[in-house]
């Protein structure tokens, strides 16, 4: 009796689900380290500039819009209560003289609101102070 060997074919495949398990916990650590810039809600129509030079959003931002609104940073104040915020503004460490601020008016903003804010900036002790604007196209 003769005797037929059977080969048995040996199947080799390769399991995608470890790493597909991987590349999705990167998706995750990644969406969830990254951050976000911040920005206010406020809109403006910002002057152009050709020169305009780009600064960090680091620091106090004082935004006025053209119907004569006032925001240190996120909150909404007057002049009388926004010098009240500069003076007890802590600037941890900081000399205040040294401590940026950034003034973002709207382009319709007259000129004497800007001389306001910068005499409030000013009579509290800051000195460093930028005005935001886009770049001209």
């Amino acid at each position: 009796m003769k005797l037929k060997a059977r080969r048995r074919s040996v199947q080799a495949s390769v399991d995608m689900t470890p790493m597909l398990d991987v590349v999705f916990q990167l998706i995750i650590f990644f969406l969830v380290s990254t951050t976000f810039a911040v920005l206010p809600g406020i809109s403006l129509n910002l002057p152009e500039s050709v020169t305009a030079e780009s600064t960090s959003n680091l620091g106090i931002t004082i935004t006025a819009d053209k119907n004569g609104g006032l925001w240190f940073n996120d909150k909404s104040v007057t002049f009388k209560t926004l010098s009240d915020e500069l003076s007890s503004f802590d600037t941890k460490k900081i000399k205040k003289a040294e401590y940026p601020i950034t003034i973002e008016a709207d382009d319709q903003v007259t000129n004497g609101t800007i001389v306001k804010l910068f005499d409030i900036i000013r009579a509290n002790g800051f000195a460093a102070v930028n005005l935001r604007t886009t770049d001209k196209k």
